[in-house]
């Protein structure tokens, strides 16, 4: 039975109409190399200035620590205003979903390749937050931890937070293959791909899962979803 379930942010729990992916590449290609749809892909859901230093290595520039924090300047300030344009919203029902783990008392964490300093204030405009009064029992940014997904040490932190021990008793759901792979590099029990992001049910099952759903909405209904 499950005592924490773990959800990343953009295209899992939260419809931000791919605000990411346009954000990162215009990030990578400003420095003048060409990002090729299938490498930005393998990149999203990762660490978002890890994934500028690959994109643009990959694209045959030189990512030194001056240009890998300046473009993720720019891919900060690209976010900033297609937020301010489109507004991130929360994905059909996953609010309620939420709700329902915790009202089982399943502890619910949200994990990002997201720095708090873009993560906070875009949980913030949703209304959710940690907290007495809120509807999170934690939230793990990538500059927590040594290395985003698909190291699985965002998944362990929420651990150390919500004061879970037992990794066979964590459910891992995300739109991306670094979620999936995070989820099983650290130990996790329950595995669970959502098809609310860029990729289809069969490029999701290449890869080590539990289950592919349609949704986070869909998650309470798992029969493992109950709490131990």
């Amino acid at each position: 039975m499950i005592e924490l379930a773990v959800f990343d942010m953009a295209g899992t729990t939260i419809e931000e109409h791919g605000a990411v992916y346009e954000a990162l590449r215009h990030a990578v290609e400003a420095t003048g190399v060409t990002v090729a749809p299938a490498d930005l892909q393998t990149w999203m859901g990762t660490d978002k200035r890890e994934a500028i230093a690959a994109l643009v290595r990959i694209g045959g520039g030189t990512p030194d620590a001056e240009l890998v924090e300046r473009q993720y300047g720019v891919f900060r300030t690209f976010l900033k205003e297609r937020y301010e344009d489109v507004p991130p919203e929360p994905i059909a029902h996953a609010d309620k979903a939420l709700e329902e783990l915790r009202a089982r008392g399943v502890k619910v964490a949200l994990t990002t390749g997201f720095s708090a300093d873009v993560a906070l204030p875009l949980l913030a405009s949703l209304g959710w937050s940690v907290g007495e009064g809120g509807n999170l029992d934690a939230v793990v940014t990538s500059d927590e931890v040594p290395r985003g997904r698909p190291a699985p040490y965002m998944i362990h932190r929420a651990m150390e937070k919500t004061g879970v021990v037992d990794v066979r008793t964590v459910l891992v759901a995300g739109d991306t293959v670094v979620d999936l792979e995070a989820g099983t590099n650290a130990g996790a029990g329950v595995v669970v791909g959502v098809l609310t992001g860029q990729l289809t049910r069969e490029q999701l099952e290449a890869h080590p899962h539990t289950h592919v759903l349609n949704s986070v909405a869909d998650v309470p209904g798992l029969p493992e979803s109950a709490a131990s």
